[in-house]
């Protein structure tokens, strides 16, 4: 993790998307990739819950890398892309290396690097899937191909028809390879698990820093994929090794951490903090408007484990004996490191959001508009992480700073 590469991350705030239509707002590929995650998410917890195994460590994975070669290759169309592997496969081949090479000096950890290898190599053809990835692949690939729809849909009421008509017509053919995935199946035809992702889809038009004007513009569904990137990124500081199901929790704790503000709105944190009840009032209020509005909406194999991932967000936690209980970072590692205990580093998590909010008004900053929200927020940012500040084994100070 250094600030070079969270900046390159940082760069799919900037790609703009459909960018020889009419947009009736900013489509970024970093909130393309956030959408396309939750519905990756819900496809596959339909498929685990009909038995398939998903290869979870994967699709995480797979969530880094995708982004990583897009901001790379944003200049050459998806159609213009999907030529060159069909008709020149050698010389796909050599633009997918050339895609590692812009990020080999970015990312030295060499393991994080050959996993990245191998993910090209998937997707170029080169390499074939691992044992148990091609099904978790193509739960990912429709999720790509739905989330691209969707976008498709709401910039539709602002095109004439003849100009998207080409584009549907190919992207439903392609979602027919796709169509006997259960949870597919119920997001095309609008079923209840459409509904819960377009309450989260609302978090695309929530604009964080409302109240300044600000370079670029990010979104809070945007911010919370940002953060759960930068999630898995500072894992690898902490020089631990996760058990399976506590880097699970780790990534989607991150991705579903603003989950309520889907319902009750992006709450600047000055506000919040306006008097010394006033956080706990927020967080019951958050949570009884969730149970209502949200909850109805899940389905049960992973209602409760979205709720987990949203109570106490930024809190080390387990569950022992039935109940959910804070630990501490040592405990966390020497007694509840394995998947009976679900644990959770859930200030990892805080950590990632806070240095998301410094980049995010950093750059801005440096872009030259700036404010007094923006120059108070970065002050305050980095007054949290004093000297000596250590979260999870991570020296936060030395990243902040």
């Amino acid at each position: 993790m250094n600030k070079d590469f969270a900046l390159k991350i940082f760069e799919g705030f900037s790609i703009v998307r459909w960018n020889d239509l009419v947009r009736p707002f900013d489509v970024v590929e970093m909130d393309k990739d956030a959408e396309k995650m939750v519905a990756a998410y819900i496809i596959a917890k339909y498929a685990e819950n009909s038995g398939i195994a998903i290869d979870w460590e994967w699709m995480i994975y797979a969530s880094l890398f995708d982004l990583l070669r897009k901001i790379s290759l944003c200049d050459i169309k998806s159609p213009v892309q999907r030529l060159i592997k069909s008709e020149y496969p050698d010389e796909f081949v050599k633009l997918n290396e050339w895609v590692l090479e812009q990020y080999r000096e970015l990312m030295p950890d060499k393991e994080l690097f050959s996993r990245f290898t191998l993910y090209i190599g998937n997707r170029s053809g080169s390499i074939p899937y691992g044992a148990g990835q091609e099904e978790t692949s193509r739960i990912f690939r429709a999720a790509h191909k739905y989330s691209t729809l969707r976008e498709l849909d709401m910039i539709s009421m602002v095109n004439e028809a003849s100009r998207l008509e080409p584009i549907r017509r190919e992207l439903n053919a392609d979602l027919q390879q796709f169509l006997d995935l259960r949870g597919l199946q119920l997001l095309m035809t609008r079923q209840k698990p459409f509904d819960f992702l377009m309450r989260i889809e609302q978090l695309r038009f929530q604009t964080r820093w409302n109240q300044t004007p600000r370079v670029p513009k990010t979104s809070v569904l945007g911010h919370c994929f940002f953060v759960a990137v930068l999630t898995l990124l500072l894992e690898w500081e902490c020089g631990v090794k996760m058990c399976p199901r506590r880097f699970y929790n780790n990534f989607f704790c991150a991705l579903f951490h603003d989950l309520p503000e889907s319902v009750t709105r992006d709450i600047i944190s000055p506000v919040k903090q306006a008097t010394k009840g006033l956080p706990s009032i927020v967080k019951k209020i958050e949570d009884q408007i969730v149970n209502k509005e949200l909850v109805p909406l899940m389905e049960d194999f992973y209602k409760d484990e979205i709720l987990y991932f949203t109570n106490d967000e930024f809190r080390n936690r387990i569950v022992k004996d039935g109940k959910v209980c804070a630990v501490s970072w040592e405990d966390l590692n020497e007694k509840y490191n394995e998947d009976c205990y679900n644990p959770v580093d859930g200030r990892i998590v805080r950590l990632a959001d806070h240095y998301s909010a410094l980049l995010e008004a950093e750059q801005s900053i440096r872009h030259g508009i700036t404010s007094k929200h923006l120059e108070e927020g970065r002050r305050n940012l980095l007054k949290s992480y004093p000297p000596g500040t250590f979260v999870n084994g991570i020296d936060a100070y030395d990243l902040f700073h």
